[in-house]
């Protein structure tokens, strides 16, 4: 089909071979390892120093001069595998970083989890051994060395490797990165032995030649079933858009409103990405279960949990599902989350009902999509009058939605602790004169709720909350470092509680970032569910605290950041403090270009 064709063009056009500029020529292993990921566009490498890549990190440091890749120096692997997240998350492009042996790689599995979860291309080095026994210490390189060290986390990668000899390495070095990319994206894992990586490349060597291995292009669905599709979208009365892991750059996220235009479809953004502009009068973010529960046909884009996002969770607690749809209602789904999906952990969800599956890349199936949903409109003039009528409903309703908010918003103002809402609000006065950026948290929904989203790069993703989340923040601060942006985190004290020191590195790489703490000082969630066992069980509610509290002592995260040599302001209580606090924090960000941390004691819901 002439459409398809002319994506496949374009896709050639798109991997024109990159301009290689090479330095003098590698004289060890690790001096070749690194300078392919030069060639392979890689900026920058998180690393936590280990000796299982001292070589690689002497690379690094002398043969490359610390630029292109440039170190990035982390307290901790999982720090590390987080930021590289982050960086890819902000950029589309591969995030990298580099752990030392079992220990790092076993600090290092939670981040890595995470990327795979939320599809994200990062890859992630190792070194190993000696694995020659005779080249090993006594009892420090045998308990660092595995026999198969990617066994650690082969069901959460896309593909691990522990590759032998130069060219066995720089093979698997570019076949990871080219995975890693591949759609759908994830994290990859390769590991060296460090006798190789310190052996000498051997005579007449030459380094391979990237565009000889040419990035593999996304999958075309098949032409029949958009057609299908398009038929269906067009002659729904209620059809209803679902986002979650779409969009990748300004242009997805163009395309997907070109849709919900022609079709006058609503757009419930799941949040996985920043997929769909909260200011635009057909998103409905936040309507979901009312837009369902009248739809005809469902149209899904890469969600991960396509059951979850058709039935609605009852309780939290007691793991009741109503279902949404009606019963003659048509589900299509978009995306290519079936192609991998893990055995050990069973994040592929539970199996949903299906009409149509589109098999291939969303941002090949949009676009097309909208094609074909003019061409159908075309011979369907009677339509015209009947989108136009309920794009204007759908208007309406959004509008309505922004108004409760705002509503809602302003009835907790004042409120000790401060409520979130109130909260989110402040900050959107601080920053929205400003290209901002939201690095990580949105307040519980509250600062898409009130804020005014609209270009791709405002949202840095959603990520993670157990240890990775300041972690992605700072990767996505790095990727939009050196610009004008504003780096905003709200970022939620539990977090940052399991990686306080991450705050060094924000610190030494001159890291700007705003950082409003959610401090609920608990657990909160785990609080919730404490107090509902406590009612089932009818034993004591106010037991529910015991375990889960951050207080005695409460965490002065103020005092953290200035510990190493940051902005610090709080803890505050009063909400009429928070507008000065966060004038002079931005202040901090924009004139010094380095953090600033705002500690806000807050509601936890």
């Amino acid at each position: 089909m002439e459409f398809l064709d002319a994506w496949t063009m374009r896709l050639r056009r798109s991997n024109t071979p990159v301009p290689v500029v090479r330095l003098k020529k590698p004289e060890y292993v690790s001096d070749a390892i690194v300078s392919l990921l030069r060639e392979l566009g890689v900026e920058y490498v998180a690393i936590n120093p280990g000796a299982t890549f001292r070589a690689i990190h002497d690379s690094l440091v002398n043969f490359v001069g610390n630029s292109r890749p440039e170190v990035v120096l982390c307290t901790h692997e999982e720090t590390a595998v987080a930021m590289a997240c982050g960086y890819a998350r902000a950029t589309g492009r591969l995030g990298v970083a580099i752990v030392h042996n079992i220990v790092g790689l076993q600090h290092a599995t939670r981040a890595i989890y995470d990327a795979w979860l939320e599809r994200v291309p990062v890859l992630v080095l190792g070194g190993t051994g000696p694995l020659d026994v005779s080249h090993r210490r006594p009892t420090i390189d045998w308990v660092h060395t595995a026999a198969v060290q990617g066994n650690l986390v082969r069901e959460y990668v896309k593909w691990d490797d522990q590759p032998e000899g130069v060219e066995g390495a720089l093979e698997s070095l570019i076949r990871a990165c080219r995975i890693s990319v591949a759609e759908p994206e994830g994290p990859t894992y390769v590991c060296f032995d460090v006798d190789l990586q310190e052996a000498a490349v051997p005579k007449g060597f030459r380094l391979p030649d990237v565009n000889d291995y040419p990035a593999t292009p996304p999958p075309q669905p098949n032409p029949d079933a958009l057609k299908a599709a398009a038929k269906a979208l067009v002659d729904a009365e209620n059809p209803v858009i679902l986002a979650e892991f779409y969009a990748k750059n300004q242009g997805d996220m163009n395309r997907l409103v070109e849709l919900a235009e022609t079709l006058s479809a609503p757009v419930v953004d799941l949040g996985g990405r920043f997929n769909f502009p909260n200011t635009h009068p057909l998103d409905l973010t936040g309507y979901r279960v009312e837009l369902l529960r009248k739809s005809d046909v469902v149209f899904c884009l890469n969600s991960h949990d396509l059951y979850g996002a058709v039935n609605l969770e009852k309780s939290h607690f007691t793991r009741e599902v109503e279902g949404l749809l009606p019963a003659d209602a048509s589900v299509i789904e978009a995306g290519m989350e079936f192609y991998n999906p893990g055995s050990w952990a069973q994040s592929y969800q539970r199996l949903a009902p299906l009409d149509l599956r589109l098999a291939g890349s969303s941002r090949i199936t949009v676009p097309v999509l909208v094609s074909l949903c003019e061409k159908e409109l075309s011979r369907q003039s009677n339509l015209k009058s009947e989108l136009k009528e309920r794009k204007a409903k759908l208007s309406d309703k959004h509008q309505e939605l922004r108004k409760q908010w705002r509503t809602e918003a302003d009835k907790h103002r004042g409120e000790k602790p401060i409520a979130l809402s109130f909260l989110a609000s402040e900050v959107w006065k601080a920053v929205k004169s400003r290209d901002w950026v939201l690095t990580f948290g949105t307040l519980n929904g509250w600062a898409r709720k009130l804020w005014d989203w609209s270009r791709f790069y405002q949202y840095g993703g959603k990520g993670h909350g157990t240890g990775t989340g300041f972690g992605g923040a700072l990767g996505v601060a790095l990727a939009h470092k050196g610009s004008k942006r504003l780096c905003v985190a709200l970022q939620a004290d539990g977090d940052l509680l399991y990686t306080p020191s991450s705050l060094w590195t924000a610190a030494h790489h001159r890291i700007p970032m705003l950082v409003v703490m959610l401090n609920n000082r608990s657990y909160f969630n785990d609080e919730r569910h404490q107090e509902h066992m406590a009612e089932v069980r009818g034993r004591p509610v106010e037991n529910r605290v015991i375990g889960i509290r951050l207080e005695e002592p409460a965490t002065d995260f103020a005092k953290l950041a200035e510990s190493f040599s940051l902005h610090g302001e709080g803890p505050i209580e009063d909400p009429r403090d928070v507008a000065p606090a966060l004038k002079r924090a931005v202040d901090v960000v924009e004139r010094e270009k380095r953090l600033a941390l705002v500690d806000t004691v807050t509601q936890p819901r």
